[in-house]
């Protein structure tokens, strides 16, 4: 996908409605209060080319914060570890706890006049799982 596709699914998905129930959607995943868009995924086995398809979506992912930053402004990277370490001793709410098991780190933003955050990760902690790209819009606050 083009980052400008990227970009019109976020701004999209910044208003779409939310479903009532948890499960797939046309673009990934939704639920109540949360879309989780793929927007570039890739199966990688080997060790080898695994790393370079992460550094692939890493640079997607940095191309896409770059427009994202000019409308909404810089963000530091937002340690999904320390989401992840919390999850195991309390309750993290969705999608913050899944996103903190698939990433590592993610860009986040508060949309004005949306009433959500946009979340920008690569998704490669689990090897079992394909490396993607994530755009995560949900209207509940990071923990």
């Amino acid at each position: 996908m083009h980052i400008a596709q990227h970009i019109a699914l976020v701004d999209e998905l910044c208003f779409r409605p939310f479903p009532a129930e948890h499960g797939p959607s046309d673009v990934g995943a939704s639920g109540p209060g949360y879309h989780v868009a793929v927007l570039e995924s890739a199966a990688d086995s080997d060790p080898a080319a695994r790393a370079v398809t992460t550094d692939q979506f890493e640079k997607g992912r940095d191309a896409v914060y770059e427009l994202l930053a000019s409308r909404w402004g810089d963000t530091d990277p937002y340690n999904l570890h320390t989401v992840q370490l919390r999850a195991e001793r309390e309750e993290v709410p969705r999608p913050w706890a899944e996103l903190s098991a698939w990433a590592a780190v993610a860009y986040v933003w508060r949309v004005g006049g949306t009433g959500r955050w946009v979340a920008l990760a690569v998704a490669d902690r689990d090897p079992a799982d394909d490396v993607r790209l994530l755009a995560v819009i949900t209207e509940t606050d990071p923990p």
